[in-house]
């Protein structure tokens, strides 16, 4: 045929695209496909044409997942499959080399299918790899670092590019998955990106060695927050484990991770006095190890939360240096006694009983077993026994694990011991008998008892049980268990908690979910059905130390044995508690719903935003207003007036990352203000809560959580939509907190401290010229005056020495230090904040006769215009008597920060 005729020209390539993008707009895709599988027959050279036709479709449209071009591309490759005689090959050399470099120069669409279809179709992988990485160096130069490294991913040439080029962008802008798909199955590029990771956790890392390394990054405030230490070490832990990477590699946020550790354990014993004596001793021994810089750090904490004492003895026992020991603590080392010079468990375990106090029987649930009932497993002749009695058909077990604590050191824990709880006894598994665990009777014996149907298994919350399971024996992991027969209560107490039918049995009165703070997961569901709660107090033991204590057996058979009570209540009265008749269809219809994302999601939306007076337990909710007469509405209920109007200075609140804005108003007025970072996880505010007896302020989602870590009433919600200033005046209002304007700036707007140092302006001028601040002020000055002797007498009439400095009309409110306190050479407070001088800008001090600086942090405040807007900002909540008059009348009479 002759080539120059229309019919060997075939189909113009612009007129189908034409047609293909009517019908794309019009939204007729069933019609777009079929003229595209028809059109694609009639062009004369379908490969070339495919890239004129792409390379002139439109990018993403609003309300498209795809685009025209990607939609094509899928189309094109369906048709293929009909013409497998249509491929590169049939091309010459040249031709087909033209096309791979057309191809190529498409590769920059962010969906990955897009990526592989054009690779596919071209055969791009052939190409010569130097030009491959010239095209993926030119993306990054673009800064298209997600299109570079899909692209690296696709065509195998993560050995060509340079690691940290790559993945530093991603990690930055937040695509760390990517990062992960980038050096997977690389093990050298795996370690390496760990000790890339690790290298910014170290305590002198410095955020500007990634600007000089990448001068083309730009660190926004959100590529600052991919960088905290606490978030990277996360993600370490998390690489680590699916790596399989050596520990050795991440020594700085293994570190960060026991420093954390260490925190909680000085909380949860000095503060929240939730851990014995015993527990904490196991764990800080295992958390602090041979890190001598943690252990220097243990005893400067016990020296801060609980006595020199303790801290000379931990001294003595890691043998610090005195060099490095706080002041006092080595003279108390002397002093101490033969007997007080070492760390010894105490006592009281050894001298157990089996039943605990009358006081804690009545407290806390106890089981109906004598000790003669409670079996220990730890030989294959026992487990025979325990495997007869088990087994047997028709049973109902309870089952339950314990594990070493790891506090987050490593992401999955090995199972120490399992309780087996039956009727009339228990037998508790122990795991850390030597040659017992991995004995193939033992593996098969938990092989059978998850995988018999007709023996109904009952846990809480098994998830995290079974992951242990897989740790523990990884032949679970090849031959995966089967689990017949399991009824997890965690769905019962789920389905209890969304019918709002939490009511005990037997038990002294109704009891709402979160009305308890001290009650959460199955201690709270005890609690609701059986009337009294588990003590949790051993649940954080040295599980795998022998012998255990009685407190921990009586702890590990009370979580086992436990279950077994509350099926029988929930199984004879089901409706009571809103059930239906048989209970595991609760568990395999909430299981089987799991995956629904958008479902649970809505739910979660929900429950958040309808929540009622009824919910109200444990917390509050302050909404804003829908009409003048709810105004000042909580939970439904007004604000009691019996309430004595307070002072700011009495309400102590922290206020969760979300409210930043209305936490800032709130301190302008002088409450105790705690303000969470962008990158703190939310149950911080809980912790603070609970240390500092602060009132939380949270919205969205965390208030959930929240709500049950504090007392009724101190856990308030509040609307995100609503302004900073209205949620400050609700809150204001809730509390009847009745601030003056004397309240006005009191405390330190950058750091909440109440206490500042009054600097006149002679003390000012003299640091800031020993600073360097004042010498282009002193050369202009001299250029504008006639003689020397002018300039001098000038600056003696301003700088007229001022022994007892004007304070301000808040200092009635505030805590004020002597500038004897300032170190005269480092010009810092004794907590080690320097003074800003650097925030003083010079043509000030001719006007300002006093400055007030912050002891904490050093910030410097000045009268300035910002009391005038917070006054007419404020008026409404504000008490003004006839002695704040003037100062309602003087707009420019408030501490200013620069």
């Amino acid at each position: 045929m002759n080539r120059d005729t229309p019919e060997a020209l075939g189909l113009d390539p612009a007129v189908l695209r034409d047609q293909l993008f009517e019908l794309w707009n019009r939204k007729e895709l069933q019609t777009l496909n079929f003229v595209a599988i028809q059109g694609f027959s009639k062009l004369s050279e379908p490969l070339e044409a495919l890239l004129t036709i792409l390379e002139s479709c439109p990018g993403k449209q609003k309300g498209r997942s795809h685009t025209l071009g990607h939609h094509i591309l899928l189309e094109f490759q369906t048709w293929m499959k009909e013409h497998p005689q249509l491929t590169l090959s049939s091309l010459s050399e040249q031709q087909a080399l033209e096309l791979q470099h057309r191809a190529l120069r498409l590769l920059t669409d962010t969906q990955a299918s897009f990526v592989e279809s054009l690779i596919n179709i071209y055969h791009l992988g052939s190409l010569d790899p130097a030009l491959l990485r010239l095209h993926i160096v030119k993306l990054q130069a673009l800064k298209c670092y997600k299109e570079a490294a899909v692209l690296c991913v696709k065509l195998k040439l993560q050995k060509e590019v340079n690691m940290e080029e790559m993945c530093v962008p991603l990690i930055l802008q937040d695509k760390m998955s990517l990062a992960e798909s980038f050096v997977a199955g690389h093990k050298d590029l795996e370690q390496r990106l760990v000790t890339l990771l690790d290298s910014w956790c170290h305590p002198y890392f410095n955020v500007e060695q990634i600007s000089v390394r990448f001068p083309r990054l730009s660190l926004s405030k959100h590529s600052m927050g991919q960088i905290q230490p606490k978030l990277l070490a996360k993600h370490i832990l998390r690489l680590v484990e699916k790596f399989n990477i050596d520990h050795g590699l991440y020594p700085n946020a293994l570190h960060k991770r026991r420093l954390d550790s260490l925190r909680f354990l000085m909380y949860k014993r000095f503060v929240e006095k939730s851990m014995t004596e015993d527990n904490w001793i196991d764990h800080v021994q295992c958390v602090v190890a041979d890190d001598h810089e943690l252990q220097i750090k243990l005893v400067e904490m016990l020296l801060q939360y609980c006595s020199i004492q303790k801290a000379a003895q931990w001294s003595l026992r890691y043998n610090i240096p005195r060099n490095r020991l706080p002041i006092g603590v080595w003279e108390t080392q002397q002093s101490l006694p033969p007997d007080l010079q070492q760390i010894c468990p105490s006592d009281s375990a050894q001298a157990e009983e089996w039943i605990p106090s009358q006081p804690h029987c009545q407290r806390f649930y106890q089981v109906p077993l004598t000790k003669d009932k409670v079996h220990f497993v730890d030989t294959v002749e026992a487990l025979q026994r325990c495997r007869h009695i088990v087994l047997k058909d028709g049973g109902v077990v309870g089952v339950d694990m314990e594990w070493q604590p790891s506090f987050g050191c490593i992401l999955t824990q090995r199972v120490a011991l399992i309780q087996l709880a039956v009727y009339d006894q228990v037998f508790l598994l122990d795991l850390c008998e030597n040659g017992f665990c991995q004995h193939p009777d033992t593996v098969s014996f938990i092989r059978s008892l998850f995988s018999k149907r007709n023996v109904l298994k009952l846990g809480y919350g098994m998830t995290g049980d079974l992951k242990c399971l897989l740790a523990t024996w990884h032949q679970f992991l090849e031959e995966p268990l089967k689990m017949e027969g399991v009824l997890d209560l965690l769905r019962i107490h789920q389905k209890i908690q969304s019918g709002k039918v939490n009511r005990t049995h037997n038990g002294p009165k109704d009891v709402l979910v979160g009305e308890d703070s001290a009650e959460k997961g199955l201690s709270l569901m005890i609690r609701q059905v059986l009337g009294r709660p588990l003590d949790k107090t051993e649940q954080m033991s040295n599980w795998e130390k022998r012998p255990l204590r009685i407190s921990q057996i009586r702890y590990a058979v009370a979580d086992a044995y436990c279950l077994l009570d509350v099926y029988s209540i929930l199984s004879s009265n089901p409706a009571h508690f809103g059930l239906p008749a048989d209970l595991s269809s609760v568990s395999s219809s909430q299981s089987g719903k799991s995956g629904d994302k958008m479902r649970k999601g809505k739910q979660a939306k929900e429950k958040k935003w309808n929540l009622g007076k009824e919910e109200c337990q444990g917390a509050q909710r302050v909404s804003p207003p829908r009409s003048d007469t709810e105004k000042g509405l909580l939970c439904g209920e007004k604000p009691s007036e019996k309430n004595p109007p307070l002072p700011p200075q009495q309400l102590r609140v922290v206020c969760d990352n979300m409210l930043q804005g209305l936490g800032r108003y709130l301190r302008c007025l002088g409450v105790d203000v705690v303000m969470l970072e962008n990158t703190d996880d939310h149950r911080e505010a809980g912790r603070l809560a609970q240390a500092e007896g602060r009132v939380i302020l949270t919205c969205g989602q965390p208030f959930q959580s929240l709500r049950s870590q504090v007392g009724e009433g101190l856990c308030l919600y509040l609307d995100c939509s609503e302004k900073a200033r209205d949620q400050a005046v609700r809150v204001l209002k809730h509390f009847n907190i009745q601030p003056t304007p004397s309240d006005i700036f009191s405390r330190c707007q950058a750091c909440n401290s109440d206490q500042y140092a009054a600097v006149p302006r002679e003390d000012m001028v003299r640091m800031l010229k020993r600073k360097g601040f004042l010498q282009d002020l002193d050369n202009a000055e001299h250029a504008q005056q006639t003689s020397r002797q002018q300039e001098e007498e000038k600056l003696g009439d301003i700088l007229t020495p001022c022994l007892t400095p004007q304070l301000p009309r808040y200092a009635l409110h505030c805590r004020w230090a002597p500038l004897s306190g300032l170190d005269p050479d480092t010009l810092t407070f004794p907590g080690g904040a320097p003074i800003q001088l650097q925030a003083v800008p010079p043509a000030l001090l001719p006007r300002i006769p006093h400055f007030y600086v912050c002891t904490r942090c050093g910030k410097v405040f000045w009268e300035g215009s910002h009391f005038g807007r917070v006054l007419s900002m404020f008026e409404e909540v504000l008490h003004i008597t006839d002695k704040d008059t003037d100062f309602a009348e003087v707009p420019v009479t408030a501490a200013q920060q620069n």
